[in-house]
């Protein structure tokens, strides 16, 4: 549904620790990276060989890094994957400065690149993620080798109906007034509605990944700032699609240099595919794959279509760099 430039400070030295094994799926490795005010869950999952470019995944609102764990593993024989929990979500806890708006999490992606010297990488971004990764590609160039946006969320003059709950979230007194209207609700029925307003077909969803995410959903309703993180990221998207000038997503999508594959899913309820048309014109080195089944989380809906794309994107690129060079 964002404000001033990340500066591209090199940040402290990091420090990571190992993650209980409880958050790490099959394959995967989850440990903690450390920075001056900063922590960051990451999950990574082993490439197949040494060498290989690193590629950084960003979840959507109210996601976690847990949302690429089906994309990953079809892409380690290409990149190197690596996801992280923005700052309060996941099993990252909230930064010491408070900041969720789309620039400071933004910031927190660069801070961690600069910090890792990973870059550049290939940027991938869902929803919120995406407005999070399109900042980060127009301010540190340097930082992107290419740009994946699945339901990126740029400004819409005319958000769907849909859409509106969200938004209504940023309000003063919102999440209160919701968490008491919805106190009776069991996870299983959270989950539920989440996954009917995230999924095209939300009976893709395996009974075991169902369980995992009532479990999931049951253990951030017990974090003391589940609901306070909700609020002001869900304010700083909308504060986003108010900025004007230089400082607009779009404009800022319109100096990306890196090349960018668009996913649209034409049964998205909260990033409308009408989006796609336009967001193919701002970025000036763009394709767009358009999944006609697919809902808002493409890459969990649909990954092996995400992935074959992607590889296409990667095959384009590598081919022109050694064409330059």
């Amino acid at each position: 549904m964002s404000s001033t430039e990340p500066p591209g400070v090199r940040a402290a030295p990091q420090v990571t620790q190992e993650h209980g094994a409880a958050a790490a799926g099959a394959g995967e490795r989850v440990r903690t990276v450390t920075l001056s005010g900063l922590a960051l869950t990451v999950r990574s999952v082993a490439p197949v060989r040494e060498g290989l470019a690193p590629a950084l995944f960003v979840h959507g609102l109210g996601g976690s890094s847990v949302n690429w764990s089906a994309l990953m593993p079809l892409l380690s024989e290409r990149v190197d994957c690596e996801a992280v929990d923005l700052p309060g979500f996941g099993f990252s806890p909230p930064p010491d400065d408070g900041d969720y708006s789309v620039a400071g999490h933004a910031r927190a992606v660069i801070r961690f690149l600069d910090a890792g010297g990973r870059g550049p990488v290939h940027l991938f971004g869902n929803s919120l993620g995406g407005a999070v990764v399109t900042r980060v590609a127009a301010a540190r160039p340097d930082l992107v080798r290419t740009l994946t946006l699945v339901s990126p969320a740029l400004p819409e003059l005319r958000p769907q109906l849909s859409a509106l709950p969200t938004g209504l979230l940023a309000l003063p007194g919102a999440a209160g007034l919701f968490s008491r209207l919805t106190r009776d609700w069991t996870a299983e029925r959270r989950t539920r509605e989440l996954l009917a307003l995230c999924y095209g077909d939300p009976t893709r969803v395996e009974p075991d990944g169902f369980r995992a995410a009532v479990e999931e959903y049951e253990r951030r309703l017990g974090l003391p700032y589940f609901w306070d993180v909700m609020t002001r990221s869900a304010r700083g998207v909308v504060d986003a699609y108010t900025l004007g000038g230089q400082h607009s997503l779009w404009r800022q999508a319109e100096r990306v240099l890196a090349p960018t594959l668009l996913v649209y899913g034409c049964r998205d309820r909260l990033v409308s595919f009408r989006m796609a048309r336009r967001a193919s014109r701002a970025f000036r080195d763009s394709r767009l794959l358009t999944l006609p089944e697919a809902g808002h989380v493409a890459m969990m809906e649909y990954p092996d279509a995400v992935a074959r794309a992607f590889r296409e994107l990667l095959h384009e690129t590598t081919s022109a760099e050694a064409d330059r060079s």
